[in-house]
């Protein structure tokens, strides 16, 4: 099993901040709901730590929860390019180190966290009422960061509840 320990500060870096930044590329893919939204990431890595999810490389991972400021980012463009950057480089080192179940569980934490943020809000909404759950772009975010992190589709994932 691989651990904390295996990985210099940067790359652990780097490894810590893809799943929330994966949430902040889905937030800033669709205007509104940001709020709401950016709690799901939140409430995400609370709701990990209650049960266990994993590998003790994601436990790891969770004890070492980063706090993204959005405001660090000059656009969401931005927020975009250089979020998909650092899920490559993370998964990248993950590749190199970590094991594939290991891998496989970072990269099934990250797209939870997407999908979390991407279901917090109804997009074309008023009032809570009508709209649809993941907009278009938001499930266009969702599958750039399915891409670069090599995730696969789970079938029925993206339907509407």
């Amino acid at each position: 099993m691989t651990k904390k320990a295996e990985f210099n500060a940067e790359e652990w870096e780097k490894i810590v901040e893809g799943p929330p930044i994966a949430g902040m590329i889905v937030v800033v893919a669709e205007k509104g709901g940001t709020l709401r939204e950016a709690l799901k990431v939140g409430q995400a890595y609370e709701d990990a730590r209650k049960i266990h999810i994993g590998p003790e490389l994601i436990d790891e991972l969770l004890a070492s929860t980063p706090d993204p400021d959005p405001r660090s980012y000059e656009s969401p463009e931005e927020v975009h390019d250089n979020g998909l950057e650092v899920l490559r480089t993370a998964i990248s080192i993950l590749s190199v180190k970590a094991t594939e179940e290991e891998l496989d569980a970072y990269r099934g934490f990250v797209m939870g966290i997407a999908e979390r943020v991407a279901h917090a809000h109804k997009s074309g909404s008023f009032l809570g009422i009508g709209g649809h759950r993941v907009s278009d772009k938001e499930q266009l975010a969702m599958d750039e960061i399915r891409k670069v992190i090599g995730a696969h589709e789970i079938p029925g994932e993206d339907e509407e509840e």
